[in-house]
Order: structure tokens, then C-alpha cells, then sequence
């Protein structure tokens, strides 16, 4: 199975969630579909050498009419002079149902590059319209300790496997994040496909342990399938199914 297939990523509009490759997974999807569009609903580091163009606007859907570079990065305002801002969720269902592109890939939360997160609050930004969500955690941040410099939100991974700040990060612990309806299916829409990604499978034995997150993931949540892969090249690991 390639990767655009594997992860749904032909949908209308994708968005990506969680910890641990985030962003690398946008560009690496954007960089294979056919007149994708990049954007965000929430801050997101300056991406300008990751696509063909950018565009700051606050009318993207304008923005699209004219666009002869893809795949094409869209965002409202530049914040500092390392990250854009991102548009709220309606600004991005709109975009959805411009025509004349490809698909949406938007990134939905942030995570300050840790390996796996749970979400606060006001998270994720997923817009109602959102065709495809991809949950991602890191497989290398099993065996590390639960705290802040491998986790973001570490108190709320906590809640979510009943687990104490400090102790090691299991499979199942990684699962049971990735399967919440408190972690990474918060917020998506009844119609929407999830599918969860283990990245960083970047050998045999963090494959294994991408296979017990998977097992970890089908055993609590309804999901066809869970993808293992290193998206840095971007190369897919496995494709883990569900029980029939």
C-alpha cells in the first residue's frame, strides 16, 4: 500500500494531530498529491522551502483563483520571525470547497516537537468538514520516561493511561493516547476516517514496538487500519489492520 493510499491523504481535507511528525508528514503528503494546498489552524513554523509557494492572506480562497505553483501554502498573518499564525476552522472549510485544487492538509495542533501529546482544552482545531484525521505519535518515545521533555501535555497523558509522571512509556500507553476520544480521535467528525500514525519506525525492533502500539490501538478504538512509517524519507513500514 503507498503512502497517499495508506493514510487516506486524497481526501478533500486532512488534517494532521498528535506528536512526533507532524509537520514532516504534511510536506511529505503535499509533495505527492496533485495541487495540494498547506495550511494550518493553529501557529505553525515558517514552511516556505517545503512548497512551491506561499501565500499570506487573509482571503485564501482568493489567493487559490490565481495560483500557478503547487503544492501551495496558504496562512494569514506571519507571527515572529520563525512561524505564520493559522485561520479558524470555518476560514479552512472554506477553503475545503474552493475549486480548482487538491487536497487541504492542514496541521491541527501543536506540540513542540515532543514525541507524543495529549490534547488541552481548545484542542485540536479540527474543522467539522474534515474528511481525514491523522492521529501521528513517535514509536521512539516508548521506553522514555513520562515527562515534559519527551511529552507534550505530560499531566494529560497521564490521566489517559492512569499512568504517574516519571513512570516509562509503554506500547499500550502510546495506544490507549492514540485511541482516546481524549487524545487522538478528540474532535473529529462522526463521518470522518482516522487513521493513526507510528513514525520513526526507523528500525526491526521499533517496528515491533509500532505493531504492539497498533495492537494497543485496535484493542480501543474502531479504525481499519494503523500505519507504521519513517516519514522523513518518507517510506511506509507496515500497514497494521484491524480484527475483521
Amino acid at each position: 500500500m503507498d503512502l497517499i493510499e495508506a493514510l487516506s491523504a486524497d481526501a478533500p481535507l486532512v488534517c494532521v494531530v498528535g506528536a512526533g511528525g507532524k509537520k514532516t508528514t504534511l510536506y511529505a503528503l503535499a509533495n505527492r498529491l496533485d495541487r495540494a494546498v498547506v495550511t494550518a489552524t493553529v501557529r505553525i513554523p515558517i514552511f516556505d522551502d517545503q512548497v512551491a509557494d506561499v501565500r499570506i492572506t487573509r482571503d485564501p480562497v482568493g489567493a487559490l483563483r490565481d495560483a500557478d505553483a503547487w503544492p501551495l501554502g496558504v496562512v494569514p498573518e506571519r507571527d515572529r520571525d520563525d512561524r505564520y499564525l493559522g485561520y479558524d476552522r470555518e476560514t479552512v472549510t472554506a477553503i475545503r470547497a474552493a475549486p480548482g485544487h487538491g487536497p487541504v492538509l492542514t496541521k491541527a495542533d501543536g506540540a513542540r516537537t515532543r514525541l507524543l501529546k495529549a490534547p488541552d482544552e481548545h484542542e485540536p482545531g479540527i474543522p467539522a468538514t474534515a474528511d481525514t484525521v491523522i492521529p501521528v505519535a513517535s514509536a521512539r518515545v516508548v521506553g522514555k520516561p513520562l515527562d515534559d521533555e519527551h511529552v507534550h501535555r505530560p499531566e494529560r497523558v497521564a490521566a489517559l493511561t492512569d499512568r504517574s509522571l516519571g513512570d516509562p512509556i509503554r506500547p499500550e500507553d502510546v495506544g490507549a493516547v492514540l485511541a482516546s476520544r481524549r487524545g487522538g480521535r478528540k474532535r473529529v467528525p462522526p463521518s470522518a476516517t482516522v487513521v493513526p500514525l507510528i513514525n520513526m519506525v526507523d528500525d526491526e525492533d521499533l517496528a515491533e514496538t509500532g505493531r504492539r502500539i497498533a495492537a494497543a490501538v485496535h484493542e480501543r478504538a474502531d479504525v481499519s487500519r494503523v500505519v507504521l512509517a519513517r516519514m522523513i524519507e518518507p517510506t511506509v513500514v507496515d500497514v497494521v489492520h484491524g480484527p475483521d
